[in-house]
């Protein structure tokens, strides 16, 4: 193995601390994008059973958000339980990109090295032909062993390149559609809330209409008007 990294020549290092970054940023996405750490089963359940009493706590909205990244975009919907719908709805949706964002963040780092290890290889590739055709300015072709050199620098660096590029990429295709399941899920979720109306958001109810006058206050409100008219003409 160390004749292998040996022939690659000085683009291994590069090449070797991409492996290493890919393997990390894979592993600790696999850990945070588990489905108990982002969608735990029971959790919508819970927060609208919450909403539906419309008695909240801070406790109980701390509990809600703590669980897992869903609660807290189900916790920004508890506290906003009691503002218009539309101030509701963009408050979960800001936590929500605010919550897709942090599932988000290694991903760029996974995509950066699916894309240069290949390039890291190729670069590999074109010092180890410039060795070999340095050989050949030098010494000529009747020196095999010098010119084995720089051709097995310039496989080896393009083969470690591609080998870390396939399974980076496909890492990240995946991720990336989880990534996007989880959000729409969420989103579903939590768009739940609004459907739910508490005693603390409920709009006042129409003012009643007046009752209508009884007959005898109908007959004294008639006289009235004919009295008046009366005064008027003569007056008049």
């Amino acid at each position: 193995m160390s004749e292998f990294f040996n022939a690659g020549g000085i683009m291994m290092i590069p090449l070797i601390l991409s492996s290493i970054v890919a393997v990390v940023v894979i592993l600790s996405l696999f850990l945070t994008l588990r489905k108990d750490k982002v969608l735990p089963e029971g959790l919508a359940i819970n927060a609208l059973h919450i909403a539906k009493t419309g008695k909240l706590s801070k406790d109980q909205i701390e509990g809600v958000r703590e669980t897992a990244l869903l609660g807290q975009v189900l916790a920004t919907g508890l506290e906003n339980l009691a503002q218009p719908r539309h101030v509701m709805k963009d408050a979960i949706e800001e936590s929500g990109r605010h919550v897709v964002h942090a599932m988000d963040k290694y991903m760029t780092t996974l995509g950066t090295v699916a894309a240069i290890a290949p390039l890291l290889g190729l670069l590999g590739t074109v010092v180890g032909m410039i060795s070999v055709f340095s050989v050949i300015t030098a010494q000529g072709v009747g020196s095999p062993t010098e010119l084995a050199g720089g051709i097995s620098q310039a496989l080896v660096t393009t083969a470690f390149g591609i080998g870390i590029a396939v399974p980076a990429l496909i890492a990240h295709r995946y991720f990336r559609g989880l990534i996007t399941n989880y959000a729409i899920e969420m989103e579903r979720e939590s768009m739940r809330l609004l459907g739910v109306t508490p005693l603390l958001n409920r709009r006042p109810s129409e003012a009643s209409p007046k009752k209508p006058l009884n007959n005898a206050a109908a007959a004294r409100s008639a006289a009235a008007r004919k009295a008046a008219v009366g005064v008027q003409g003569v007056q008049a």
